[in-house]
């Protein structure tokens, strides 16, 4: 199973998922099978006037993750990060980091089409 990347409010698995993608405060790098995880910082992008999608696009590219899990992408990020060929999964605000992963594992998301904002 591939590495994915959930926006997070914090570094951990306790903290709740951040609804931006990409304003998001980081990215919380977990693998679904053994829960290991590690946190990548987003600050950059969140002073950006302009961008902040399409960088924290190229943050998660960098990464290696192929899934995403979050809240709301932008249109140009969302066409970033299916260029990276990235999955991108949408509203799974208002649940933890670790909730998130979860209802993923339990196969009850949907890959988004397009983005939601």
């Amino acid at each position: 199973m591939s590495r994915i990347a959930v926006t997070s409010e914090g570094p951990t698995l306790k903290d709740m998922v951040d609804p931006r993608f990409g304003r998001a405060g980081g990215f919380v790098l977990v693998d679904p099978e053994t829960m290991e995880h590690e946190y990548v910082d987003n600050g950059q992008s969140q002073t950006m006037a302009h961008g902040a999608g399409i960088q924290a696009a190229q943050v998660i590219a960098d990464s290696g993750a192929k899934i995403v899990l979050t809240g709301y992408v932008g249109p140009k990020a969302f066409e970033a990060l299916r260029a990276a060929g990235i999955k991108i999964v949408q509203n799974l605000d208002n649940m933890s980091v670790q909730e998130a992963v979860e209802k993923y594992k339990s196969g009850s998301v949907d890959y988004a089409s397009q983005s939601n904002k």
